[in-house]
C-alpha cells in the first residue's frame, strides 16, 4: 500500500509563489521517480515535471523556469516551488508516485489527493 498526502495549495495573487509538499508511506521503494501533474477546468491532466531519488529535475516545457522540484529522501517527501503565479497555473496539482515512461508520457502507479491552486488576477 502506497500513500501520497498532499499539503500546500490555496488562494494566491498573480505574481506570487507557492510551495506544495507531497509524503509518501508505504512502499517507499516507489518513491524513486516522483512527480507532480496539474489538471485546470475542462482540461486534461498533465505533467509538470520530475525528480529522481538523486534530485535529478526535468519539467515540461510550459515551466520556462518558474517552478521548481526538492526532495528531502529522509522524510520521503518531494516539494513543488512555483513562482511567479498566473491565473492560467489555476489548477488542481497532483503529485505522483513511481512515474514510468510509456510512448511520451509520464505515468504514475500512485496519485494524490490533489490540492487546489487558485491564483486570482
Amino acid at each position: 500500500q502506497v500513500q501520497l498526502v498532499q499539503s500546500g495549495g490555496g488562494l494566491v495573487q498573480v505574481g506570487d509563489s507557492l510551495k506544495l509538499s507531497c509524503a509518501v508511506s508505504g512502499r517507499t521503494d516507489m518513491t524513486v521517480n516522483m512527480g507532480w501533474f496539474r489538471q485546470a477546468p475542462g482540461e486534461d491532466r498533465e505533467y509538470i515535471g520530475l525528480i529522481t531519488w538523486n534530485g535529478d529535475l526535468a519539467f515540461a516545457d510550459f515551466v520556462k523556469g518558474r517552478f521548481t522540484m526538492s526532495r528531502d529522501n529522509t522524510k520521503y517527501t518531494i516539494y513543488l516551488e512555483m513562482n511567479s503565479l498566473t491565473p492560467e497555473d489555476t489548477a488542481v496539482y497532483y503529485c505522483g508516485a513511481n512515474l514510468q515512461y510509456v510512448r511520451g508520457y509520464y505515468y504514475p502507479s500512485y496519485w494524490g489527493q490533489g490540492t487546489q491552486v487558485n491564483v486570482s488576477s
